[in-house]
């Protein structure tokens, strides 16, 4: 029997740097659609180069790349950053909101850039917001919300465009302890409705609460890769 479509594939992934540092060192990983991958390591593991290479947003020095039947290696500035508004949602530490948006234009953004009808996009925005419990809030900037309801916001407009991989980095890192399980609660229902993740995280308790999969990098080569039994 074979196991369920890969998303992502990387085949003997390298990344050099010019000090001759490698980042990753022959990285072979296959993830499958409707999985969540936790990836944990140590600080220079090379877990922030793994997310920029799936982003389109680096360049492996060998090896391939590909993300949804995509090689993301052979693109050039301009079919990545497409790649990115259509196949990728990103969801960082810090927000990355603007603060003079409204909460709404910040979900929209997406939309806009990919060229969304506007009719369709205010729908889609206003669905997100209210899924994720922040539709109050479309009016309002995100400055005068508290840090859980801005990742929340971050989420949304992430999902914006209605990306078959959704990428997070440290997503919790900045919040309190309440904001952050309310964020690994998040997380994991959007897995369970089929969202493909791939989280780099230091916080354990979000890699056990939300991952179907953990993988361990330890100078730039998987050390550890483990199928949650349960979650």
């Amino acid at each position: 029997m074979t196991g369920p479509e890969p998303l992502i594939e990387l085949n003997d992934v390298g990344r050099t740097y010019d000090d001759d540092r490698a980042a990753l060192s022959g990285l072979t990983l296959r993830v499958a659609r409707g999985e969540a991958l936790a990836v944990l390591g140590p600080s220079g593991s090379g877990k922030s180069t793994l997310l920029n290479l799936l982003a389109g947003l680096d360049r492996p020095t060998t090896g391939e790349v590909t993300v949804d039947g995509l090689r993301v290696d052979r693109l050039n500035e301009t079919a990545s950053a497409t790649y990115r508004r259509s196949r990728i949602g990103m969801v960082f530490q810090f927000f990355n909101l603007l603060d003079d948006l409204t909460v709404t234009d910040n979900v929209l953004l997406p939309a806009q850039l990919a060229g969304m009808p506007r009719a369709r996009a205010a729908a889609r925005a206003a669905e997100l917001l209210e899924r994720l419990g922040v539709a109050r809030h479309a009016r309002v900037h995100p400055g005068r919300l508290s840090g859980g309801e801005r990742q929340r916001v971050a989420v949304a407009r992430a999902l914006m465009n209605r990306p078959p991989l959704l990428l997070a980095d440290e997503p919790t890192g900045a919040l309190d302890t309440a904001s952050g399980a309310d964020v690994r609660d998040l997380l994991r229902e959007l897995n369970a409705e089929g969202q493909t993740i791939v989280l780099v995280t230091h916080d354990l308790a979000l890699a056990e609460a939300c991952a179907t999969r953990t993988i361990e990098l330890v100078d730039g080569r998987v050390a550890r890769d483990v199928v949650a039994v349960s979650r």
